[in-house]
């Protein structure tokens, strides 16, 4: 399997002036006190700080390939904080579901990818709070944006990106009528957040409460037939 770590492009321009910022301040401290504590002090922040974002907004290269279509993978890095059956509203109308959410953390790979081949039918961005995103209100109540897909099997599942606390941007890049696959990215969250998968409510889930997860990766599910 390729492990080709990248830069995801959500992040270049933040880390560019981010960079530049740094290198700056980094500049007016050497010049006012060249070698001192001070300057000492400030580097070593800024080399932690520069270090943790070039860290969260890596992209590593995941290939997966399987010639199962109806085995969900999952659409993003984190641990399982819930598996239950639920009514989902906006696109199904109450329909009866079962949800599995992945909560992630500012150390967990970021982008997300689809989980499934097929055709997106709706995608949706909707306003909303940023409580943390663990919390079961938070699928509902924070800033969240929902893609429905129809599998090459010919079942609807719905996976809904959830912002947190810190998170203060959701991207989504797909889009009606767009064709959805594997390998490739649904979208992107900026720091802690989460992602819900609602699936038919009789699939056979393969996951556990608090296991963690490697988006593009992790089998989640299988889709009844």
């Amino acid at each position: 399997m390729n492990r080709k770590i990248r830069i995801h492009k959500e992040g270049r321009i933040i880390l560019i002036s981010m960079f530049i910022l740094l290198v700056t301040i980094n500049l007016i401290f050497h010049f006012n006190k060249p070698f001192g504590t001070a300057f000492i002090i400030n580097l070593l922040l800024s080399v932690c700080t520069f270090g943790f974002f070039l860290y969260f907004f890596r992209n590593p290269e995941r290939i997966v390939e399987t010639d199962d279509d109806s085995l969900v993978i999952a659409p993003a890095d984190g641990r399982i904080v819930a598996i239950e059956d639920v009514e989902e509203y906006e696109y199904f109308e109450g329909q009866k579901m079962k949800q599995v959410s992945i909560f992630m953390s500012p150390f967990n790979v970021h982008a997300n990818w689809y989980p499934v081949n097929g055709k997106v039918l709706y995608s949706r961005h909707h306003s909303g709070r940023h409580k943390a995103a663990y919390l079961p209100k938070s699928s509902h109540e924070n800033e969240r944006s929902t893609v429905v897909i129809e599998s090459t099997t010919g079942k609807k599942i719905l996976v809904r990106q959830v912002a947190g606390a810190l998170a203060r941007r959701i991207v989504t890049y797909a889009a009606p009528n767009h064709p959805a696959q594997l390998n490739n990215h649904l979208g992107f969250i900026k720091f802690g957040s989460r992602v819900d998968l609602y699936l038919p409510v009789d699939t056979e889930i393969f996951v556990t409460l608090a296991e963690q997860t490697k988006g593009n990766e992790t089998v989640i599910a299988r889709l009844p037939d």
